[in-house]
């Protein structure tokens, strides 16, 4: 006998954001190959612009674990967009310092995910983009803004953050 499933009543919140974020992800990716970049490697070049950030406190900030921080230091450092300096005040820690190339690599991927984001926010109605953007902000920094702990530890795919 087949059943009828029980009606919803309220979204699929958690595919409909897994899916945009994949897709999302999939879209600047390709258009992030136009400048030999990756949403990964912007990322980590991105967060450690300021300046005197450890490779462990980028690692953090991108939400990396430490290997794939080492290799993706090694691709920008082979690509002349960072090096790794020594640290004055550790000397087991390396600071991440962006190179002037970096810097421009950086401005060039934001170039282009704000182009990507904005096509994206552009097939929203006019009126309810900024809602839409400011509710995600909102979500992100409250109620979303860490996992809870759980029992069974939900692993998580390592994305970037951009």
């Amino acid at each position: 006998m087949a059943s009828t499933p029980p009606v919803r009543s309220v979204p699929d919140l958690t595919f409909q954001l897994k899916h945009i974020a994949h897709v999302l992800t999939t879209e600047l990716t390709a258009a992030l190959a136009e400048i030999d970049s990756s949403p990964r490697l912007h990322c980590v070049l991105a967060h450690a612009l300021p300046g005197e950030l450890t490779q462990a406190q980028v690692a953090e900030l991108a939400d990396l674990d430490k290997t794939t921080m080492v290799v993706t230091m090694d691709e920008l450092e082979k690509a002349g967009l960072a090096e790794r300096r020594p640290s004055s005040t550790d000397r087991r820690a390396r600071i991440i310092h962006v190179t002037e190339a970096g810097v421009q690599h950086i401005t060039d991927g934001l170039a282009i995910i704000d182009r990507i984001h904005g096509e994206v926010l552009g097939t929203l109605p006019e009126g309810e983009r900024k809602v839409f953007a400011s509710a995600l902000q909102r979500l992100t920094e409250g109620r979303l803004a860490t996992p809870v702990e759980s029992p069974r530890p939900v692993r998580r795919a390592r994305e970037a953050r951009i």
